[in-house]
């Protein structure tokens, strides 16, 4: 099986950044697409960003659009997400996804990449914005 690690939560003020990091191992294959999520205390898990490895296509949730970008290295099996100008509403447990059927989890349908169907999943890196 894949196993998919998150690093890089923390604790920051409004208005403050991070930098999340998932690596996965061992590599999932050629083809895949890979999706941050997050769930707050009583809520439900939502889709935050994906990409398409192959192209780099990515998709987002309105919630943060122009906030918040994703991105791969994969050559070190690597998805980033670059979150800026965190709110208190962004308080979350965030989780890193991964991936092979690149059909369900078409990266040119939001509502379709963004959705909780992904194969694999990590543990989660809780980010804290006060």
């Amino acid at each position: 099986d894949v196993q998919l690690v998150e690093s890089g939560g923390g604790s920051v003020p409004f208005g403050g950044s991070l930098k999340l990091s998932c690596v996965a191992s061992p590599y999932p294959g050629s083809d895949y697409s890979m999706g941050w999520f997050r769930q707050a205390p009583r809520k439900q898990r939502e889709g935050i960003a994906a990409i398409y490895t192959v192209t780099g296509s990515t998709a987002y949730a309105d919630s943060v659009k122009g906030r918040f970008s994703i991105s791969r290295d994969n050559a070190k099996n690597t998805v980033y997400l670059q979150m800026n100008d965190l709110k208190p509403e962004d308080t979350a447990m965030y989780f890193c996804a991964a991936s092979d059927d690149i059909v369900a989890v078409d990266i040119n349908t939001p509502r379709l990449c963004l959705r909780p169907i992904y194969n694999y999943w990590g543990q989660g890196t809780q980010v804290t914005v006060s």
